[in-house]
């Protein structure tokens, strides 16, 4: 037996911390004792009920997580093996992470990079793995730290707050944008240079503004994004991964065909396996032990029920890491 979170429709939508048989996960390749999980913005829309993500019930929920391979019917991966798991649909259409147990297709894990551990991979999750898509998109396009400023929004959720510490660790100015001045030392703390207030961007604005910033990093959507364009200097890029705001972009053609800005779908889900490896390899030699101290912060399983309300209400910081054995 093993505790998960389960989340079922009937009689009504709820989630539980629940006793569950080891013959009741998902046949799957590969069967992986999980070591830690994350709490991630799908996760808490999934637990509450708040949108529609999951797509088949009962369902434990849960993103990603990262543990010890305890059975394989793979030659890829044997037991004792390290391995993390982000995306796939996992969580969603998949049973997922916020579980002592999981399983899953080989063709969906892959092995923890070198010098890091499974806690630090989750304190990083899903969110640290967006996070440095994005900035590696940006590095593609060509932007450097002489370029100019790099902005993130969302700067105190979980992508914002690893993007921002990766920008920095990088070498590159950042300027952070919150709905929480209260927060400002915390972000300069991660490697903020600049906080401005997420009301100058938030609202709907001209289809071209001042030159602020040479790139960003965009977790919001909405408005948001359509003010990040239209601020960006001239050949610059957006790295846009996040609807916190919503779906729409209610922008204009302006920038991109008037200052030759790029805008760079950052696709977290589906990314194909060569493209992860590389971004969780440039991870684990950008940080260092105490960075995992300030971006993360551990709860038990049982715990994160009600955080999930929280993290949806914005009022938690950075990311959580879960514990799921305890």
């Amino acid at each position: 037996m093993f505790n998960a979170i389960l989340i079922e429709d009937q009689p009504h939508y709820r989630a539980s911390v629940t006793s569950l048989n080891r013959q009741q996960l998902p046949k799957n390749d590969v069967q992986v004792q999980v070591d830690y999980s994350s709490l991630n913005y799908k996760d808490a829309l999934a637990i509450t009920g708040k949108a529609p993500v999951v797509r088949q019930f009962p369902l434990v929920p849960g993103i990603d997580f990262a543990g010890t391979v305890t059975h394989s019917d793979s030659d890829s991966f044997q037991s004792g093996d390290k391995v993390l798991l982000n995306g796939w649909g996992v969580g969603e259409k998949y049973w997922g992470g916020l579980a002592q147990y999981a399983t899953a297709p080989a063709s969906m894990l892959q092995r923890l990079p070198a010098g890091i551990s499974t806690k630090q991979a989750m304190i990083l999750g899903t969110a640290g793995y967006t996070a440095m898509l994005c900035i590696q998109a940006l590095q593609r396009h060509g932007t450097t730290p002489a370029h100019g400023s790099i902005l993130v929004t969302g700067a105190n959720g979980g992508v914002g707050s690893v993007a921002i510490l990766l920008l920095a660790r990088l070498g590159y100015q950042v300027t952070a944008s919150t709905g929480r001045p209260e927060e400002a030392e915390q972000l300069k703390k991660l490697g903020a240079s600049d906080i401005i207030d997420r009301a100058e961007l938030s609202s709907a604005g001209k289809p071209l503004a001042k030159e602020r910033w040479a790139g960003a990093v965009d977790s919001v959507g909405s408005h948001t994004l359509a003010s990040v364009c239209a601020s960006t200097k001239y050949g610059g890029a957006v790295a846009a991964c996040g609807l916190a705001q919503g779906m729409d972009f209610p922008a204009s053609v302006a920038p991109f065909i008037l200052r030759g800005i790029t805008l760079y779908g950052i696709d977290s889900v589906m990314q194909p396996m060569p493209a992860r490896v590389a971004a969780w390899q440039q991870l684990a030699t950008l940080l260092t032990p105490a960075d995992y101290q300030l971006i993360g912060h551990e709860m038990a399983l049982s715990e994160i029920i009600p955080a999930a309300t929280l993290l949806l209400e914005g009022k938690i910081r950075g990311r959580i890491v879960v514990d799921v054995n305890r």
